[in-house]
């Protein structure tokens, strides 16, 4: 697999990028989408919601929660996953100003 010389792009770039990962799988839309509608969740109680065995949502919790989206607490022998309110408020703002860009029609070359 190729690098990607991340370093090459501003931190904006990167972190568009990350957070588009993070969408880019229907598992973590998902697990998103469960942990907004219940406001905190067990990993076993995300099995038997995505469907998927626990390795494979363990794995998605991960990587949502090295984005930041995602924070999880200890409870006992199993840990308790919520969205990370900050987290998701600034990455709403950098999405939005990337998506709410307008094409300037005077230099529109097609």
């Amino acid at each position: 697999m190729g690098l990607t010389k991340s370093e090459i792009f501003t931190d904006q770039q990167n972190q568009i990028s990350n957070i588009a990962k993070a969408f880019g799988h229907p598992a973590r839309v998902a697990i998103l989408q469960h942990l907004f509608k219940i406001k905190s969740c067990i990993c076993g109680d995300l099995v038997d919601e995505i469907g998927l065995a626990q390795p494979t949502i363990s794995q998605h919790l991960k990587e949502l929660k090295n984005l930041g989206l995602i924070k999880g607490n200890i409870e006992g022998t199993s840990i308790c996953y919520c969205i990370n309110q900050n987290s998701w408020t600034q990455m709403k703002s950098v999405i939005a100003e990337f998506i709410n860009q307008d094409i300037n029609e005077e230099n529109n070359c097609c």
